[in-house]
This record gives structure tokens, sequence and C-alpha cells, in this order.
């Protein structure tokens, strides 16, 4: 994180057609916490196939914000997959939970 300012913003899907936004579905789970925060428990998840998206929101707008099309605030995913144009397919972010244990670290990217 370049800075403790706002909120994080985290969705964690099992949608790949939701994902990375979780817009319409009804069984992500969101959260929004403060920025200085650096870990989340997700408790009680059925084993199966997830994504997760987070972003760094300085201003607390509730948005990434952009300029030009490049995000200005901080980004990233489970599995931290290489990121070209645009938001990376739930397939190149998905983890299997297999057990209560499992672990995932998000990189944090910023480009401006």
């Amino acid at each position: 994180m370049r800075s403790a300012r706002g909120l994080l913003r985290v969705c964690l899907t099992s949608d790949p057609d939701n994902f990375p936004k979780c817009v319409d579905d009804a069984d992500a789970v969101t959260r929004s916490v403060p920025a200085g925060h650096r870990a989340l428990d997700f408790a009680g998840l059925p084993h199966g196939d997830y994504a997760v998206a987070v972003i760094h929101d300085e201003n607390g707008n509730a948005k990434l914000d952009t300029f030009a099309g490049v995000p200005k605030e901080g980004f990233g995913f489970s599995r931290n997959p290489r990121i070209l144009f645009g938001p990376p397919r739930f397939t190149a972010a998905r983890f299997t939970l297999g057990s209560d244990a499992d672990v995932q670290q998000v990189k944090m990217r910023y480009l401006l």
C-alpha cells in the first residue's frame, strides 16, 4: 500500500460473470475496511473456486478512479495475474479453496 488513506474495497466471488465487480452476485462477499488493514478473514466459505479483487479507494468515493482509462488508485487480484489491458479474467485470478486455512496474498499495483 502506498498510503493508509481511504479504504480497501474487497470483492470475493465464485461467479466468473460477476468478476471483478461483484455487482449482480448475491453470493459475493464484499468488504470495505480502512486502508491500514493488512489482512481479512472470510470465515465459513464453502470449498470451491473463488477470485478476489481489491481496490485501494484512497479518496473514499466508492470507485476506482482513472485517468484516460488508466487506474489512478491501487488495485490487486488473487494469484497476482499479469495485467495487460483491463482487469484479468476470473480464470486468471481463480484459486480453489480446499481447506479452512487457505491464504491468498494480493499484491497491490499502482500505475499513476
